[in-house]
């Protein structure tokens, strides 16, 4: 892969903005480095171009960014001001929806309100009906007063969907072309997502138009702060991780924000599985707990994308890795209900204050209560560069508990929080395995994020996972994953087509190859430059089921869907007709770094003498509500492949790590930690 423009060599700097952390790792000479910053919420770049400045990165440079500006925008609904152009007679599908009650019994829930309000919805007299063929064509008239409907409601981008556009997109297009004047983004259903469904589409649509404008204002920003601090610019550039698991440049994250949603997590599961595939183990759990949430994802020997998923209470269907999310994080905060139970999250304290520990905050957070049971060394934080302060928790948290009346102890306090944050993430694990056919005792955890290792042995006993690994730089893994990510490009194509007997394999090859021609393209197009690897896959379903399974395309792709349906629902019915619905096409252009060496530690290991005692000291820290000595090891002074006992806590720069009694744990050659649980 070469970065356009130039063809100069650059240090490669992957930055993950996160609620909490910003989060960075880059390679030279030397081995790979990380750095971990406060993020600055009100404007992200800041803390990225603090981190560009501490690192010295002051010549050519190439940024692999993750962002969670997307995110953040769709939750908070602080998008820009869009209006929607549609077919006449469907201005209000996308409010209607699919008249699905998310909470059935409940009789005072809100529907999650459309990001288009009613008076920014425009409606068209035309119709193409599913063949692609024109009912009612468009009228000249109609076009032409368009433009200044849009003007007065002072809308700052444009959705545009009309009904099967995905068969023909002749009149999107003459739509778009007619709105060109008006100089304000605008997201065509069609090129974004041509696909069927059209509240799916739609909402995508819409939800691409709503970022547009938010995140070319920040990626313009972070661009011209980094010119402040980065002298030489050329032969260099900025990348964005996409939702899909790969990178793509900067154009194409600013004309489609909506592939960027689940940058950050995405990257987390793609370091994930590169550093357990280096250890030996392909079929993992990814447990990415930050400050502010918990993301985990299944992986069975190779990482999947779904096209049905959720966002902020809105569907989004373009492809996304298959990634659960909840409010469950270092800094969720604790609180008791009306009732008097004790509730985590998944309000957070985030980075400003943040938990009581930091020095601003005064609100019991998970952080806190790892800290008050001695899980977490307060001179051991980020290396020493940040103390955390006990006494401050010490007194915050009593004088907290005794305005609530409560009459817990600090530590029976603190051991709930933890209990209770335990089963929220537990219950993620199991939608992610249990829930979709998937045995959680055959596969491994790898954890990560600032406070994945504080929490992950106990999660991994409860559901019967045989072992945890925690990667090497575990608290900046989602930024490694974005640094070694590949270049991924994604096309698809709704073809209705019913299989009874043989498929017509020679006629779908024939489709593809119009997809193939397509995404190369785009690629050549934003200026990449490599060997392109084709990835083919079909939706394929039952006739008369609603919602399709993705099977790789091959002769056989029924039988495929079969054993996909078998695992998934349990159960297939034997001769009857499917239907094969959408083709796609996922092109990739291997990551120059992909095979960066995940520590510089391994040789350090190595040459200690097996004489040297890696115990910093041995202190209480409580466990199942009692107090127990326990070793604290700094893990950079792990022998390779010695085997130690728990209970123990060991030490890093981004992340700790907690070992339970009965467990027992060894740092391997591939640099990371393997801890097998007590079964």
């Amino acid at each position: 892969m070469q970065i356009k423009p130039g063809r100069g060599q650059s240090l490669r700097i992957a930055i993950d903005t996160g609620g909490t952390f910003t989060d960075c790792i880059w390679a030279d000479r030397n081995g790979l480095h990380a750095l971990k910053l406060f993020s600055t919420p009100a404007d992200p770049s800041q803390a990225i171009v603090e981190a560009l400045q501490k690192i010295g990165a002051d010549g050519a440079l190439t940024l692999l960014h993750g962002t969670t500006v997307g995110t953040n925008t769709l939750l908070q609904r602080k998008g820009a001001r869009i209006a929607l152009v549609t077919t006449a007679g469907f201005e209000d599908a996308i409010e209607i929806g699919r008249q699905a009650r998310p909470k059935l019994y409940d009789f005072f829930f809100d529907r999650v309100a459309p990001l288009v309000p009613a008076d920014l919805r425009f409606g068209i007299d035309e119709r193409i009906d599913g063949d692609g063929k024109i009912v009612s064509s468009l009228r000249a008239r109609e076009l032409k007063n368009l433009p200044a409907k849009l003007r007065k409601k002072d809308a700052q981008a444009v959705a545009i969907s009309l009904l099967f556009s995905f068969s023909n997109p002749g009149h999107e297009l003459a739509v778009a072309a007619a709105l060109k004047k008006l100089g304000i983004p605008l997201s065509i259903s069609h090129e974004i997502l041509p696909e069927f469904r059209e509240y799916e589409r739609t909402s995508t649509a819409v939800i691409n138009a709503y970022l547009q404008p938010i995140m070319q204002n920040y990626l313009e920003s972070l661009e011209s702060r980094m010119r402040e601090v980065v002298a030489d610019r050329k032969g260099a550039g900025t990348f964005v991780m996409q939702s899909s698991g790969g990178i793509a440049a900067i154009d194409s994250a600013v004309r489609q924000p909506v592939r960027t949603i689940l940058s950050g997590p995405a990257g987390g599961v793609v370091g994930a599985a590169a550093m357990a595939r280096r250890s030996g183990f392909e079929r993992i759990i990814s447990f990415d707990m930050g400050g502010t949430s918990t993301d985990v994802a299944l992986v069975d020997r190779k990482i999947t994308t779904g096209t049905q998923a959720e966002i902020a209470g809105l569907p989004v269907g373009v492809p996304m890795l298959d990634i659960h999310t909840v409010g469950a994080g270092g800094g969720s905060l604790a609180r008791f209900d009306a009732a008097g139970a004790l509730r985590v999250g998944p309000e957070s304290a985030g980075a400003d204050p943040g938990p009581i520990c930091y020095g601003r905050g005064n609100q019991p957070t998970v952080t806190d209560a790892n800290l008050l049971l001695g899980r977490l060394r307060p001179d051991q934080f980020l290396g020493g560069d940040f103390v955390l302060d006990f006494q401050r928790t010490l007194q915050l948290v009593s004088e907290w508990l005794k305005k609530q009346k409560c009459r817990l102890t600090l530590e029976e306090f603190a051991s709930g929080v933890l209990r209770v944050v335990n089963a929220t993430m537990e219950k993620a694990i199991r939608v992610v395995s249990i829930e979709r056919g998937h045995d959680a005792r055959d596969f491994t955890l790898v954890a990560f994020g600032g406070a994945g290792g504080l929490h992950a042995c106990e999660l991994a006993g409860s559901l019967g996972i045989p072992r945890v690994i925690v990667p090497a730089f575990p608290g900046a893994l989602s930024a490694f994953g974005i640094l070694t990510s590949d270049v991924i490009k994604d096309f698809s194509r709704t073809r209705m087509l019913r299989v009874a007997g043989k498929a017509p394999f020679e006629r779908l090859k024939t489709e593809f190859e119009v997809l193939r021609r397509t995404a190369e393209k785009h690629f050549r197009q934003e200026g990449w430059r490599g060997k392109i690897a084709y990835q083919r896959s079909v939706d394929v379903r039952y006739r008369g089921q609603g919602y399709e399974l993705n099977v790789p395309f091959a002769a056989d792709f029924v039988s495929g869907f079969e054993d996909a349906h078998q695992q998934r629902y349990g159960y297939i019915f034997p001769g009857r007709e499917v239907e094969l619905v959408t083709l796609r096409l996922r092109g990739t252009i291997k990551s120059p770094a992909a095979r960066i060496d995940n520590s510089p530690r391994k040789s350090k290991a190595s040459d200690r003498s097996k004489n040297i005692d890696p115990i910093r000291e041995r202190v209480p820290v409580i466990f199942n509500g009692r107090p127990t000595i326990t070793a604290i090891y700094a893990r950079d002074g792990l022998q390779t492949e010695k085997k130690y006992p728990g209970p123990a806590v060991v030490t890093e720069y981004s992340a700790t790590t907690v070992v339970p009694p009965g467990m027992v744990f060894c740092c391997d050659r591939a640099a990371n930690l393997v801890i097998q649980i007590k079964s």
